[in-house]
């Protein structure tokens, strides 16, 4: 069995995965951060399943994009667990796993990267962070798009999915196919997907 974490935004969330599937899916919301919440949230999600993290075959993260703080915060927790249990440690994209709730093939899913952007994955596999607008003028006609929400992101001439925010579930599923496919990876391995530099950097650069 697998548990997946993801603090990479304002909506968290949990995942137990297993050879029948989704065992359960937490999801909490915390706008001050998770490091102060998450390992209660894990204690008690375990605990409901008589597990402990010992248990378990593997873990998995959310990679990001996201929040930069939530990203580490999520790769730091399931480091800590696989290297304290000597276990595997998956990292999956935010975007691979939003392609993967939309089932849709060719999918370009994206969310809100603030600054007037959007974090987005192409029909290729490319992750890039660019205005919507010119997200939209590089798809050809009808490309379906999934995110959390379109109110602000017009998407005429598109078919939408609408996800939910909790992630924890498909990446979940993505490294438990991975693992069944015979995939260790090293927890020392596990790195961030942020996508753009830090604001810190960029205005760095800018001065």
């Amino acid at each position: 069995m697998i548990l997946a974490l993801d603090t990479t935004h304002e909506f968290g969330s949990l995942a137990l995965w297993g050879a029948t599937g989704r065992v359960e899916e937490v999801a909490f919301h915390s706008e001050d951060g998770f490091a102060h919440v998450l390992f209660d949230a894990v204690d008690t999600l375990l605990r409901k399943h008589a597990l402990r993290p010992a248990d378990l075959s593997a873990f998995a993260s959310a990679q990001g994009p996201g929040s930069f703080t939530g990203v580490r915060v999520c790769l730091t927790a399931i480091k800590g667990l696989a290297e304290a249990t000597g276990k595997p440690a998956f990292g999956v994209s935010n975007l691979a796993a939003m392609a993967r709730m939309a089932g849709v093939p060719g999918v370009v899913p994206f969310f809100d990267a603030r600054r007037g952007e959007v974090f987005a994955a192409l029909p290729n596999g490319e992750e890039i962070v660019a205005p919507y607008p010119a997200l939209l003028a590089q798809l050809p006609p009808g490309t379906p798009l999934a995110s959390f929400d379109f109110a602000a992101f017009p998407a005429e001439g598109h078919p939408t999915v609408v996800l939910s925010r909790s992630l924890a579930g498909a990446i979940a599923q993505i490294s438990w196919e991975r693992y069944q496919q015979g995939e260790r990876p090293d927890p020392i391995l596990l790195d961030a997907n942020y996508v753009r530099r830090s604001d810190a950097e960029l205005h760095w650069r800018e001065a």
